[in-house]
Formats: C-alpha cells, sequence, structure tokens
C-alpha cells in the first residue's frame, strides 16, 4: 500500500487525468459519421485466430446459407476470378439465388477488404470542407466486415433470405456449427444475436488471412526490388502518376517508394462522381425512374446535412487485381479495362463514344448533374480538345495495370466481353 507524498502525488495524478479525460472534447461528426483530425494509419498487419480464419472460410464457401440454396459468397466472389466476378452473369451485375434475378452492381473483389477504414470525414489544409473517406461497398455504409455481411445475405437480389433468425437457424444446423461454439462459446448460436455476431467475427478472421491479402503481384516484387518492369509498364506507371496526364494516382494512390506493400493498395478511400453511362443490361434500368445514386443513399441514413449533393458519388476502389476482373465500374457498364482507362482520358472529349444519343451522365438524375467531377484533369477538357492520353499510353497505363495482378491469377489475362 502507498502512503505518505507519493500516495498524494498519484492521487493528484489521477485527478487531473480523469479531469482531463472528462473535459476533453468529443470527437466532431457529421451526423453520426466521425470527422477524424488526421488520416488514420494503415491498418494491419493482421495475424488473425487460424481456427477462426478457417470458419470464416468455410463459411464464405457455405452454399446453404442462400434461400434457396446453392448460392454462397464464392459464388460472386469466385476464387478462381481474384475473388470478383458476377456468377456467369454477362450483363456487369451478378445473378442472384433466384433464377433470372440480377443485382445491380457489379461484385468487387473481396480481396483487400480487411484493410478498408471505417467510414469517416476528413478536412486536408487545402479542402473546403471535410470529404468522406471509406466504408465497405461502393457507398460506403458499412463500417466493418460483420456490419457487411448481413447485407448480401438479406438482399433478396443476392442470397435472399429473409431473417437474421433464418440464417441463424441455418447455422445452428451447419457442419462447423460445433467450431463455432468452441471458436465463441458454447451459447454463440444460441440467440440470433450471438449467431450473427460469430458470423461477422469469423468471417473478419478469413479477410484478415493472408489468402485473402497476398501482396503477390509483380508491382509488389518490383517494390522489394525482386522484379523488373518492361519498357511499356514502366511508362504506364508514369503516365498514371503524371498529373497533367492519366492523374490516375490522385485517387488510386500508392507509394513506390516503399518496400511495404500494403503501402501500395491503389486507393484513397474516397468517393468521386465520375458520371459512368447507363448500363441498360441490368434489369432495373428499365424502369427509366430507376438511379443508382450511391453515397446520397448513405448520406442520408447517417444525418449528413444536404444529402442530395453525395448523389453520383461511389467509393475509389482498389485496382489490385483490376486486369483480371470480368465487368468495370460500379455498375459493370464496360467489359474491357482498357475502355475504362479510354472513358476516363475521353468522357469530356467525346461524350457521344460513351453516351447514348451523346446525353451526358444518362445514369444519374439531371437534378445531381452538376455533382459530377468536371474540375480535376482529366474532366475538365472539352469538347474537341485533344485527349489527355493517346492510345499508345492507353496501352501503357494498361499493361502498368497489368502488374497490380496477384500470383495466383497472373497470366490469366482480363475480361474480352463487350463494351
Amino acid at each position: 500500500m502507498l502512503a505518505g507524498p507519493l500516495a498524494l502525488v498519484l492521487t493528484l495524478s489521477l485527478t487531473c487525468a480523469a479531469a482531463a479525460a472528462a473535459s476533453a472534447p468529443a470527437p466532431a461528426r457529421i451526423g453520426a459519421t466521425p470527422q477524424l483530425a488526421a488520416m488514420p494509419d494503415l491498418a494491419g498487419p493482421f495475424a488473425p485466430d487460424p481456427a477462426r480464419a478457417a470458419l470464416g472460410r468455410r463459411i464464405f464457401f457455405d452454399a446453404r446459407l442462400s434461400e434457396p440454396a446453392g448460392t454462397s459468397c464464392a459464388a460472386c466472389h469466385d476464387p478462381h476470378k481474384a475473388f470478383g466476378g458476377n456468377r456467369g452473369s454477362s450483363s456487369g451485375v451478378a445473378l442472384g439465388s433466384r433464377p433470372g434475378v440480377l443485382g445491380v452492381r457489379n461484385t468487387p473483389s473481396a480481396l483487400y477488404a480487411a484493410y478498408v477504414p471505417r467510414l469517416f470525414f476528413y478536412q486536408d489544409d487545402d479542402a473546403p470542407a471535410p470529404i468522406p473517406f471509406g466504408g465497405l461497398f461502393a457507398d460506403g455504409r458499412a463500417d466493418d466486415v460483420p456490419g457487411l455481411v448481413r447485407h448480401p445475405l438479406l438482399d433478396p437480389r443476392e442470397m435472399h433470405n429473409r431473417s437474421l433468425d433464418a440464417v441463424a437457424a441455418k447455422l445452428r444446423s451447419a457442419p462447423y456449427a460445433d467450431g463455432l461454439r468452441r471458436a465463441f462459446g458454447a451459447q454463440a448460436l444460441a440467440s440470433t444475436a450471438g449467431a450473427m455476431a460469430a458470423l461477422g467475427q469469423a468471417m473478419e478472421s478469413f479477410m484478415q488471412s493472408r489468402e485473402m491479402a497476398p501482396f503477390s503481384s509483380r508491382y509488389d516484387a518490383w517494390v522489394q526490388g525482386k522484379a523488373t518492369f518492361s519498357e511499356q509498364e514502366l511508362r504506364g506507371l508514369k503516365l498514371f502518376q503524371n498529373p497533367d496526364k492519366g492523374n490516375c494516382a490522385s485517387c488510386h494512390k500508392f507509394n513506390a517508394t516503399s518496400s511495404n506493400p500494403a503501402r501500395s493498395m491503389f486507393t484513397d478511400y474516397g468517393f468521386d462522381a465520375i458520371g459512368v453511362p447507363r448500363n441498360r443490361a441490368i434489369p432495373a434500368t428499365r424502369d427509366a425512374r430507376y438511379f443508382d445514386t450511391g453515397l446520397c443513399a448513405t448520406a442520408a441514413a447517417k444525418g449528413w446535412p444536404d444529402s442530395g449533393q453525395w448523389c453520383g458519388y461511389f467509393r475509389t476502389p482498389s485496382l489490385r487485381n483490376v486486369a483480371v476482373r470480368e465487368r468495370f465500374m460500379h455498375n459493370g457498364v464496360f467489359g474491357r479495362l482498357r475502355d475504362a482507362v479510354a472513358f476516363y482520358a475521353t468522357r469530356s472529349i467525346e461524350p457521344e463514344r460513351w453516351y447514348k444519343d451523346g446525353k451526358l451522365f444518362d445514369d444519374l438524375p439531371k437534378a445531381y448533374h452538376g455533382n459530377i467531377n468536371t474540375a480535376t484533369l482529366p474532366y475538365n477538357r472539352r469538347k474537341g480538345m485533344a485527349p489527355a492520353l493517346d492510345d499508345a499510353e492507353i496501352d501503357a497505363i494498361v499493361a502498368f495495370l497489368g502488374t497490380l495482378t496477384d500470383a495466383p491469377w497472373a497470366g490469366k489475362g482480363g475480361a474480352k466481353g463487350p463494351p
């Protein structure tokens, strides 16, 4: 037991610390979303419990978890396609668990999902106002993997479960149910809330596993001095970085001087409104009133002021393994990587090439056309001006993007479907 002056000093110190903590200002928030004073640290490195990761993998491949049974997470996030793909659909969006039912967004790769930060606002010194970053899904609506997995399980266009109770019942009868109880407690599956917590934590452990973040591309070897690039790939890298040419790295950020591949995720996790063309192969677009407005739905749900200012914004995806994707853009409108790159370079100067009848931004209501990015390069050119990138430069950027393919999928080529 402490006594005398030392006890008095310790008591005063603890009292002062408690008073300081009590008087510290609460973190700033915009609606329900925190505003950070600095950009968050890089996520990882991760060391998930192997047993939990193995359980998460079994859940990921469990086709019993859809209604009707037959569609697992891996059906759309296909491990043979860098954990992307659209379950055999050629429409740019995935087939759901019911015959003929399609989703409304292109399936993103599940690789590197553990590195996506929670949704937050940050105001850079040069920014006029705070802007959002992070969050899972193209609209940032889920903060973490446990929150993410509920959405496809319940979405009628995806796995079509009627309720979380129904999912919990399937977990209780799963062949790995005892494994979940060993990993998360004997009563882990007794309630729906407990079962969903166990599912979410197991899936999070799987997403943190090396299988889901291999960092085994030629680019990763190159930054560690273990590989070389061709002349065309090096040219593509420079064009990708050049703010007066591709300007890709302004959003698809990476650090070519760091030997830590995790510092090159090829995204800043921010949002942009680039006005991609309408994908008329998506059944939902047969209704002329249908629009996927992206981030503004999340903004409204989280109480951001003037949520309409975010309509048309979607989160910048990582470009890792982009060369082996089946489709491109949030609505899967493009079937070739080269077309996606060319769209960025020529959207503003050749709108008739991309938009039906030359009507700009046809996948967003006119009321929100003012949200579309027309200010930054290469979007700030006008019709008739020279493109920011010529054909050879576009080819060079596509060649560089091919270096971002992880080893299991290297050499398998990218999508070659219709544009």
